[in-house]
């Protein structure tokens, strides 16, 4: 059953990494704010065969990080990013030019559930640890689906539920703190998958989640103490608070409550 909080909207995400909260984030992961960052998005683009001269769009593409992987480490040829953001899309913009990637890529503010692309424009679709921000993943799926050719890919990560069930409690403790409106499992994204014309050929536990949690929290204890205080305007107390939601997380990640999913599929 999914995991769900009613109360989360889109304007809560929005307010996350328009602030300090994303900048702490991309503090403790990096420009790219996903579980197991290059190393992880490398095993997707292999797993999913992705490389040269392909065309792709990046969902909830946040500051670009993974559209500057796949052109610069799969020399894809072109690739589109759609983010709800205001202030993420200007820095994905800011960074692509500065690495000299501009005239390959197209940063789109919107919703990625409906976006203004045509049918079948690209050959694969791409997400890292961002469709769990998206209250509507049916939809979302359902527009992934649409924008990418036949035959063409569909390839993300994301957190999800993992074997061992969450409590009520523990749900609404962690998709409140995450700014999380629910939260998918292996199972409910292969049912999506399939109900939207697709083949799912890779549905996985990455077993990166809990190691990686282990280590923002050690980053934050042994080294980054101190920038994650400049960021948050020296709020000790506040530190504290968010240290201590993290160690939860921590728990459910060696729980097996929470993991990192991989999934590859095909459009039919």
């Amino acid at each position: 059953m999914v995991k769900e909080l009613s109360r989360i909207k889109l304007e809560d995400v929005q307010a996350v990494y328009s602030g300090s909260e994303g900048d702490l984030w991309e503090l403790i992961m990096g420009h790219q704010i996903h579980i197991g960052g290059f190393k992880s998005s490398m095993d997707l683009a292999e797993k999913a065969n992705i490389g040269k001269g392909m065309t792709g769009v990046d969902l909830c593409s946040c500051n670009g990080a993974g559209v500057r992987f796949l052109l610069r480490f799969r020399d894809v040829s072109f690739m589109y990013g759609v983010d709800a953001t205001e202030q993420v899309v200007r820095r994905a913009n800011q960074r692509t030019a500065i690495e000299g990637f501009a005239n390959r890529t197209k940063f789109i503010l919107g919703d990625v559930t409906d976006i203004d692309l045509p049918d079948t424009v690209v050959d694969f679709v791409w997400g890292e640890d961002a469709w769990c921000y998206v209250v509507d993943k049916n939809k979302l799926i359902s527009e992934a689906a649409r924008l990418v050719k036949s035959g063409g890919t569909i390839a993300f990560t994301d957190w999800i539920e993992g074997p061992v069930p969450m409590t009520s409690e523990e749900a609404d403790r962690f998709l409140s703190f995450m700014k999380f409106p629910n939260i998918q499992d292996l199972q409910g994204y292969t049912d999506l998958l399939n109900a939207n014309g697709c083949e799912v050929l890779i549905a996985e536990n990455t077993g990166r989640y809990a190691p990686c949690i282990d280590l923002y929290l050690q980053m934050l204890d042994m080294q980054l103490t101190s920038d994650a205080l400049r960021i948050i305007g020296y709020d000790i107390e506040l530190l504290q608070t968010l240290a201590g939601e993290m160690m939860f997380i921590q728990q459910l990640a060696h729980a097996n409550k929470v993991i990192q999913g991989l999934f590859v599929a095909i459009k039919k």
